[in-house]
């Protein structure tokens, strides 16, 4: 199935074939806030504030301000859809991924015949050119900055050593030719390759490439140590699909960017120049992140100056609420790719699965599903619970249960917490260790142990059962038979 998916349109077509998963609308909707406010009740789910609900992708077709302009949002915000369009169990997709990672297939640059994204060119120099115009980019809410890009893929390169890298980041409508752009400290590689630029006096060259293939999404927001400095993340896309991603020349840049994008923007990274993130709105905030809380504007931020934006023919912009369920698929998925690979390192067989789970926005939160099959076994699962932390930093809380317990299901999660834990042997918290600045009670206000914002006490909630206690434990044995003999109709769910 997944090789059906090459680029956002192929994936759109393939989930208009599967009840529930696609829907449209030809209702005109502004996208200052209200897109994002109908989509929230529609299927946003994630850390949104309720109500909200796991629903399906949307694509709107009526843009106000924007004529002829559609934009498709939530393809990702499930990871059932997920499954469908990487082809895959939605409880298998880590292991999916992390066997990617393992067999990269590099991306290989086309030539301007195959430049899909350059069907339609806006050059910076065309009179009345603005961005805010051409990009139907929404706000999440009243109090955001501006206009957003939050599904952006952002190619750059080293200017010292050559080595390319895909990221995701939030990016401002500043003006008619400017984004701001956000880079979490020492967290994404674009950030080293500005900060090295910048040494050198020199602008960055970026491309922004839009609505692309859910395996490139994905495959974008793996991070240290499984893909250290170097590693082109494109390369785990091309892994996923068994085909390289293509990749054209920019028009105006020395980069490229991805042939079947739906809009490209393309532009530089301005050495030495920073301005305020709302700086056209004066809100004081930014934008809803992943944690579900808009955070404060940035006061000093690095510029995009616009070069040219280039589209397909009838371009589909495409979008994510910033706390959505679609951010836990993202960064979930390669997290827990990123976890099984190096507990299986270190413990072969132990780890049954990992979910990253939505109310950590993929980020904050593992479950870790750990197997004790020998009396040695016992304390194996805390040490996993430290490998988890390596490998991935921002993680804050790791959940460990036993392999009867289904690490999908929070609630069973939490019903093994409740019978197989006690708070006074079973909670270990590692104090004073860098996590994610997003997370707000990561600030010295919180706990004397956090010396300046960012800083966290990581916590491991060990609800497994000691291994000698195991007997007592065994959970009611139910016959296990398969209910469509007596209902057809019933779909599992």
């Amino acid at each position: 199935m997944q090789n059906q998916v090459n680029d956002l349109r192929s994936a759109i077509e393939l989930l208009k074939g599967i009840p529930g998963q696609y829907i449209e609308t030809d209702v005109e909707v502004d996208p200052i806030d209200e897109l994002s406010g109908v989509y929230r009740r529609i299927g946003s789910g994630g850390t949104v504030k309720r109500p909200t609900r796991l629903g399906p992708a949307m694509t709107f077709n009526a843009i106000k301000g924007h004529p002829g302009a559609r934009v498709h949002i939530g393809l990702l915000a499930s990871r059932k859809r997920v499954g469908y369009l990487l082809g895959c169990d939605p409880k298998r997709l880590g292991f999916l991924l992390n066997e990617a990672v393992d067999r990269p297939v590099a991306p290989v640059e086309v030539g301007a015949d195959k430049a899909l994204c350059q069907e339609v060119v806006y050059r910076a120099e065309d009179e009345d050119f603005d961005i805010r115009t051409i990009l139907p980019a929404p706000t999440n809410t009243p109090d955001d900055a501006g206009p957003y890009l939050t599904l952006g893929m952002c190619y750059a390169h080293d200017p010292e050593t050559g080595v390319h890298d895909v990221t995701i980041h939030r990016m401002c409508l500043e003006g008619p030719d400017e984004l701001s752009i956000y880079m979490v400290p020492g967290a994404r590689h674009i950030g080293h390759f500005y900060e090295v630029a910048e040494a050198r006096g020199e602008a960055l060259p970026i491309s922004i490439s839009i609505g692309v293939d859910p395996a490139i999404e994905v495959s974008t927001c793996f991070e240290p140590p499984t893909t250290p400095l170097g590693y082109d993340e494109l390369s785990i896309a091309g892994a996923l699909r068994e085909q390289p991603v293509e990749l054209a020349r920019c028009l105006t840049i020395d980069e490229l960017c991805i042939a079947n994008a739906e809009y490209v923007i393309e532009g530089e990274i301005l050495p030495g120049t920073r301005i305020a993130e709302d700086r056209e709105s004066g809100t004081g905030f930014a934008m809803p992140e992943f944690p579900g809380y808009t955070g404060p504007a940035v006061p000093e931020i690095p510029v995009i100056k616009v070069k040219a934006v280039t589209t397909r023919r009838n371009p589909i912009f495409q979008t994510c609420i910033g706390p959505s369920e679609e951010h836990t698929s993202m960064t979930g998925i390669p997290t827990e790719a990123s976890i099984l690979s190096m507990v299986e390192r270190a413990m072969p067989g132990k780890l049954k699965n990992v979910y990253c789970a939505s109310p950590g926005g993929g980020k904050y939160l593992a479950v870790l599903q750990f197997c004790k099959s020998q009396p040695s076994d016992e304390g194996r699962q805390r040490q996993a619970a430290l490998l988890a932390f390596s490998a991935f930093s921002e993680l804050k809380h790791v959940f460990i249960v036993d392999e009867d317990v289904d690490p999908f299901d929070l609630e069973d999660v939490l019903w093994a917490m409740n019978t197989r834990f006690q708070g006074d042997v079973d909670v270990v918290p590692i104090p004073g260790v860098r996590c994610h600045p997003l997370d707000p009670s990561n600030d010295p206000s919180m706990s004397p142990s956090i010396r300046e914002h960012g800083i966290a006490c990581k916590t491991i909630f060990d609800c497994t059962v000691p291994f000698s206690e195991k007997h007592r434990f065994v959970r009611a044995r139910f016959l296990d038979v398969d209910p469509k003999h007596w209902v057809p109709e019933f779909d599992g769910e």
